[in-house]
């Protein structure tokens, strides 16, 4: 088939009514979902996935990734009003969203929040349309230490996301590394600090381990000092993202944008990662550096264009390899399989109408989110108005629910409450938890790939530089590195 007859083939399968209406309620669905602390992108397509049993291939597989995009952009919207992510994405967003809302410009960030997601959705897409073939391809050479030394490099994003101490920031992080090997090792099958708990063999809840950081330290800090938290969350003021906000943002949304499109296109990565790694390189090259982490609004720009920019991408290795991206493309494996379809490079020859249709569906869901968007903003809008002696004993009911849904387990409740104190105590001696963070996600992945490397050769560390791929990774790290050690020093002795 030519082009022009594959395109025609695709639109007669979604140019209707039909069609639309599922990607339409499917971000509707989505961003509801999303902006529901606990209730992950990941869990609403898994609760979506048996409606579309009986629809038809391109009208399920619509409605799925709706709720997918809408998820990602959903959490946003908690993360900036009440500094609770409702997605893992969206942690990096309250680095910078959520201290513009406390200066009353929440309004602002929001906006900045839509326009960064529909940007990088856009690019996404259009990056999956023309290079599925030629990234998919390029993924697929990746194995355990390339993986490791990509991993390795995304590490030292936690520099840009530590504050005012570098110190405090890297004791976080070992932390947060030191609590990801709790578990089942495995390569062994050995116990690690389960303390004899059949609980902990999996490991910490991630979801348990989010929100107790980022949530429940603000509850428990209003119930320390009531007194100080009666009036009303947070002025949502009269600003509004303008045109001058997103130029100046653009470079940022653009370069994040790849950012998510690249690590999308790796399999396994996943969306939070590429958020920081956005945020910490548009903190790195802005003028405006010394504002990050108070309010900077192309801070909200940065870490929602580079998660975002995944949603896209994770759906090539998906088409061109039948390899999902990351746990939600695994999800709508599922919905190819129950319709009888197999994702990979025959489905380019047997199904390229379906092929073609996903493509025009999600130019198209694009606009949508941008439609979806800016009614949820106004939707949600009041709960800023709502005072605070009343809203967090909502957002702790919700964040118990949404902890406690995902295993149907209360000892992961636990677990939450436990991490909101040490978040608290974290909070209050100036620790920051976004590298605590940060360093749990890529723990399990650096030890697992490293130990993978490390079985491949012998326990040959020669390994770990083997081709360009690892010396391109190993190079930008001692690059991040010697200029994290330089800029520190130049802190510590200005100069004259």
């Amino acid at each position: 088939m030519s082009l022009m007859d594959s395109l025609a083939a695709g639109f007669a399968l979604v140019g209707n009514i039909e069609a639309f209406l599922m990607l339409f309620i499917g971000l509707v669905v989505g961003v509801i979902a999303g902006a529901i602390p606990g209730l992950s992108a990941t869990m609403a397509v898994a609760l979506t996935l048996p409606f579309t049993f009986a629809m038809t291939p391109i009208n399920a597989i619509l409605l799925l990734l709706g709720v997918y995009k809408g998820g990602i952009f959903g959490g946003s919207i908690p993360a900036i009003l009440i500094k609770t992510p409702g997605t893992p994405a969206s942690s990096a967003t309250i680095l910078d969203g959520h201290p513009m809302a406390e200066r009353g410009e929440a309004g602002r960030a929001l906006g900045m929040a839509l326009y960064a997601s529909c940007t990088a959705d856009a690019v996404s897409n259009l990056a999956l349309i023309l290079f599925a073939g030629w990234l998919a391809s390029f993924a697929l050479n990746f194995g355990p230490p390339e993986f490791f030394a990509l991993i390795l490099f995304s590490l030292t994003i936690i520099a840009g996301v530590s504050g005012e101490s570098l110190l405090r920031g890297a004791l976080s992080a070992l932390a947060g590394l030191l609590l990801a090997t709790i578990g089942l090792d495995l390569v062994y099958g050995t116990n690690r600090f389960t303390l004899g708990n059949p609980n902990m063999m999996g490991g910490l809840n991630f979801i348990a381990v989010l929100i107790g950081l980022f949530a429940i330290p603000e509850i428990i800090s209003m119930a320390w000092n009531p007194v100080a938290h009666l009036g009303k969350t947070r002025a949502l003021g009269k600003s509004r993202c303008s045109w001058a906000d997103y130029k100046n943002s653009f470079k940022s949304i653009i370069r994040g944008s790849m950012i998510g499109v690249f690590l999308g296109s790796i399999p396994g990565i996943g969306a939070a990662p590429a958020a920081f790694l956005s945020y910490s390189e548009a903190r790195r090259t802005s003028k405006n550096q010394a504002n990050f982490g108070k309010g900077e609004i192309e801070g909200v720009a940065a870490s929602e264009s580079g998660n975002n920019g995944v949603a896209g991408a994770t759906l090539i290795p998906l088409l061109a390899l039948g390899v999902p991206g990351d746990v939600i493309t695994a999800i709508i494996i599922g919905a190819f399989m129950v319709h009888g379809l197999q994702p990979g490079p025959m489905m380019f020859i047997l199904n390229v109408d379906i092929i073609y249709g996903l493509f025009i569906g999600l130019i198209v869901s694009s606009v949508f989110l941008l439609i979806v968007g800016s009614v949820a903003i106004r939707g949600f809008r009041f709960v800023a108005d709502v005072p605070k002696r009343i809203l967090m004993p909502g957002v702790l009911i919700l964040c118990i629910y949404g902890v406690f849904a995902v295993n149907n387990n209360i000892f992961d409740v636990g677990v939450m409450f436990v991490m909101g104190w040490v978040g608290y105590i974290m909070m209050r001696n100036r620790i920051p938890a976004a590298p605590f963070l940060i360093a749990f996600i890529l723990g399990p992945l650096l030890e697992d790939n490293f130990r993978q490397a490390m079985l491949m050769s012998g326990s040959d560390p020669i390994i770990l530089f083997r081709g360009p791929i690892t010396w391109f990774f190993w190079f930008l790290t001692c690059l991040t590195v010697f200029a994290i050690t330089r800029s520190t020093l130049r802190k510590r002795v200005p100069l004259s």
